[in-house]
């Protein structure tokens, strides 16, 4: 978990990663779930005339609301104070919305919704894994969505990734991957599956390889930046500590392959942590690193640093430098916007900045939701009754609850507990619970005429794996 300075591991369930420091660190580098990372606003500034888009509902002079729509989860969930918030009673969860769906897996099943209204669209459980078997990844893609299952073979780990026809959720294809790598693209045509020593291309009518590229004798690291793959070239891979000493550069739609080297040095100054319009960054205990995605060149250093996630909407990239969250120019490194940070209690935390409005998540079960314009250095949406939020990522950063493409977030929430013990399964279609005493179920037409304040409390203590009734997925539109 990171501190107040520079948090963001402890707000994520991190599953089979979590036991890695270098894994980590990955997820430090491109995860932007920070703790205090933006100040609460003051009275002042919370009295500023809000947005002039407003949801039905709203009541004049309120701040607009953030909810687009609430569904209803399946299965038994839980709830616990603090930063894990809602989670599945047993094993992990994972999600990722894009290209229309939402895709949310949890032991061999997969459940997609529709991102834009949130209905039901198909839900499968995967089949012909050995016991022990679950999914570690799930990545939504145009017309199909991947699911990684991990399990125990006779020579370790292994990973396999299924691939599902998006319209039905029908199985298309199944391909070995590496165990921290999986899909990096897909479309209804083809899949690209990171592997353990190489890159693939499998055509999905056939399963036949379309290309294929080497990668080396060991796992390595990688990042996505739009139809460019970037992986390490580095001795030790993704596990080790050796320098990275070259990149391998693989254009997802046709395989060919750029080696770039650093033009300044032996090797890259760190880790490799992010990727984004064409520029990499490199993450050392000194700070940031960019260079030029095809030349190698070293663009800019920015110390006491670490990168937080990007704002393809505003060509940003966010890092953090202390408490302050601070966003640059990916060429340039010039910093264009600054929130600087503030002591609160830890209730609070930025999650995902979309279009200059950065998503904010309270604890607890008066949960909150807030919409912070950077720029104007205030709140201007918000949302309560959100009982204890619980935001997906993925440690790639190619999945999870924020939408690459829009402003919308998708995190789960629990709208009523169990009175003492994990409830049964909710089946699909249940319309939410009305409010209760320890949660409110959010709808599409919400509204909250206050602010967010570090004074907020929960409104009852839960102990941990206390049952949730009503667990739902709830879409937050910044």
């Amino acid at each position: 978990m990171r501190r107040n300075a520079r948090g963001v591991l402890g707000r994520v369930r991190l599953g089979t990663a979590g036991s890695s420091p270098r894994l980590r660190r990955w997820v430090l580098a491109v995860v932007l779930v920070g703790v205090a990372l933006v100040p609460y606003p003051s009275l002042t500034a919370a009295g500023a005339p809000p947005a002039s888009a407003c949801r039905p509902g709203c009541r004049p002079g309120s701040v607009p609301g953030l909810v687009s729509w609430a569904a209803p989860l399946t299965g038994s969930w839980d709830v616990a104070s603090g930063l894990t918030g809602t989670v599945p009673a047993s094993g992990l969860a994972y999600l990722s919305v894009g290209d229309g769906v939402v895709a949310v897996a949890a032991g061999l099943t997969v459940t997609g919704y529709s991102s834009k209204t949130g209905a039901l669209r198909w839900r499968v459980t995967l089949t012909g894994f050995p016991a022990g078997a679950a999914i570690v990844s799930v990545r939504t893609w145009p017309g199909e969505v991947t699911a990684g299952v991990s399990y125990q073979a006779s020579g370790g780990p292994e990973r396999t990734e299924v691939v599902l026809s998006d319209p039905a959720g029908a199985q298309t294809g199944r391909y070995p991957a590496a165990v921290f790598g999986g899909a990096v693209a897909g479309s209804p045509q083809d899949t690209v599956i990171v592997g353990t020593t190489e890159v693939t291309s499998y055509d999905n009518a056939t399963g036949h390889i379309r290309w294929q590229r080497s990668t080396g004798q060991v796992a390595q690291a990688w990042r996505t930046d739009g139809g460019s793959l970037y992986v390490t070239d580095s001795a030790a891979g993704y596990v080790g500590s050796a320098p990275v000493t070259a990149l391998r550069r693989i254009d997802l739609a046709t395989g060919a392959e750029l080696l770039v080297r650093p033009l300044e040095s032996l090797s890259f100054a760190g880790t490799l942590s992010a990727a984004f319009d064409g520029v990499v960054l490199f993450s050392s205990a000194a700070g940031v690193t960019a260079y030029d995605g095809l030349s190698g060149d070293e663009l800019w250093t920015i110390n006491g640093t670490v990168p937080e996630g990007d704002d393809p909407q505003q060509e940003r990239i966010y890092l953090t430098r202390g408490s302050n969250l601070i966003g640059v120019g990916p060429w340039t490194g010039r910093i264009t916007v600054t929130a600087s940070g503030s002591a609160v209690d830890g209730s609070a935390g930025v999650y995902v900045v979309r279009g200059g409005v950065a998503l904010g998540l309270d604890q607890g079960a008066n949960g909150d939701a807030w919409g912070y314009d950077i720029a104007a250095q205030r709140v201007t949406l918000t949302s309560a009754g959100l009982g204890w939020p619980h935001y997906f990522v993925d440690l790639s950063s190619v999945g999870g609850s924020a939408d690459p493409a829009s402003n919308l977030v998708v995190i789960a929430a629990c709208a009523r507990l169990a009175p003492s013990s994990p409830t049964q399964p909710i089946p699909a279609g249940t319309a939410p619970p009305p409010a209760t005493s320890t949660g409110v179920t959010a709808s599409p037409d919400t509204s909250a005429g206050s602010t967010p304040s570090p004074s907020i409390t929960p409104s009852a203590a839960v102990s941990a794996g206390q049952g949730c009734l009503h667990p739902e997925l709830v879409a937050l539109n910044l």
